[in-house]
């Protein structure tokens, strides 16, 4: 799972740099300030979770406790979700996509939450010799 959860988050900010380009440089010429600031904010959104996301893999790879499993899959769907809803809202102007956002901040928050829980039930964070 650890190399999963490293490839994806390699993959997530990539993508996030990209997206950053493209809503600097190509999206500002049609769309409004406003418009492009819900864009932005899925990008930041995104550049921020893909290091918690770093952190949850390595933490699985470390501590193997499966609460660091489950805050990598929160922090990816919660990510694609969050972020993936503003581009989405951005592009398209669909509103009804916005519903999904706040779902997607949950998802992040409940990553952060079993992050937590999962360095609080860890015996030691000592490095093994």
């Amino acid at each position: 799972m650890q190399k999963l959860f490293l490839s994806i988050a390699s993959l997530l900010g990539g993508l996030g740099v990209t997206f950053g380009a493209f809503g600097a440089h190509y999206l500002k010429r049609f769309y409004s300030p406003d418009e492009l600031a819900v864009f932005e904010t899925g990008v930041r959104y995104q550049m921020y979770h893909v290091f918690a996301l770093f952190v949850s893999a390595w933490a699985i790879g470390y501590f193997q406790h499966s609460l660091f499993t489950y805050s990598a899959w929160a922090f990816f769907l919660g990510t694609v979700l969050f972020s993936g809803s503003l581009y989405i809202l951005t592009i398209s102007n669909i509103r009804s996509v916005g519903m999904i956002t706040p779902i997607g901040g949950l998802v992040l928050i409940l990553g952060w939450v079993l992050l937590l829980l999962g360095f609080w039930n860890t015996t030691s964070l000592s490095y093994p010799n």
